[in-house]
């Protein structure tokens, strides 16, 4: 089948079985244009957790359906390849964790949502990539923070804040691989034009950008900034919604090299097959859900 049809089929399965796709800025361009809510990956799953649909199919990767399952445990939760994960997710363990926190008495642990379900049940609070210095801040009753499993993000955040930030080794490889002299050999390609980075880079790289932010915050600077080039440091994904939304801007990958091969592991015939058998269905015992939602829960009310 085509391109064409195969949306078109998708799109007929997910009425029929009463359910919604969601798909994160770095999935495939064809699966963003069939997607009913494209974004964040937790924004996806609060907005999937506030709908009347009975499936949640996730184009994103595992932590990403976990959180759907944790915030919507009434919904069968899909993820079209169970080999879509993250290595950021996996840079810390449980185990780790429940050392680090056992090294660290009182310290508050900070989650980052690209993490696991299991390490979200031991965290005190989550975080996003657009609310991280918001959270560190909102801690009133600590001056010590850990914060996992990012640690560019932690570094990033630690410099809006006067409390201490412990951050952990991991890393998200697509980011803390760009390079300061990739970032300045295209900026001297391009003259004038704005650069906009992910926090996940590294503090070299974020010193040279215009603007920080998340994905859905690049793309509100995007729309904002008054220039006709920005150069993008962040999945390549994100391109194709900044290129519809923007047609007369130009945007320049700061390298060639911002892929993430889980997220691009999904591929519309996954997303057909995974809804016609109803596979893989993401579940997160409960007694790690109750725990993993309460430091979520406290996230959402200390972002308001």
């Amino acid at each position: 089948m085509g391109i064409i049809e195969t949306q078109e089929k998708i799109r007929k399965l997910l009425a029929d079985r009463n359910a919604i796709l969601l798909a994160h800025y770095y999935q495939r361009d064809e699966i963003q244009d069939i997607a009913d809510i494209l974004g964040d990956s937790l924004a996806l799953s609060i907005e999937a957790s506030e709908t009347t649909a009975d499936v949640i199919v996730f184009a994103g990767v595992r932590f990403m359906a976990e959180s759907a399952s944790i915030l919507s445990p009434d919904k069968t939760v899909l993820l079209p390849r169970l080999d879509a994960g993250c290595p950021l997710a996996d840079k810390i363990t449980f185990r780790e964790l429940k050392k680090a926190r056992a090294e660290n008495p009182g310290v508050k642990v900070v989650t980052y949502v690209n993490s696991s379900a299991e390490t979200k049940s031991y965290s005190d609070i989550c975080c996003t990539s657009a609310n991280a210095v918001r959270i560190v801040n909102s801690l009133e009753d600590t001056q010590t923070v850990l914060m996992v499993p990012d640690g560019n993000l932690a570094r990033y955040t630690s410099q809006f804040t006067e409390k201490k930030v412990i951050p952990w080794k991991g890393f998200c490889y697509v980011h803390d691989n760009l390079s300061p002299g990739e970032v300045q050999r295209v900026k001297d390609e391009n003259p004038g034009a704005l650069f906009a980075a992910h926090p996940e880079c590294r503090a070299e790289v974020l010193s040279l950008a215009d603007f920080v932010g998340s994905t859905s915050g690049i793309l509100k600077f995007a729309e904002e900034a008054d220039t006709e080039k920005i150069i993008v440091g962040t999945e390549q994904g994100i391109m194709h919604q900044l290129k519809k939304q923007n047609p007369a801007k130009t945007f320049i990958p700061a390298s060639d090299n911002l892929i993430c091969v889980d997220m691009k592991r999904i591929t519309l015939d996954d997303i057909l097959s995974s809804l016609l058998e109803m596979k893989h269905v993401v579940t997160v015992p409960e007694e790690i859900r109750i725990l993993a939602n309460l430091a979520l829960s406290r996230m959402l009310k200390a972002s308001k």
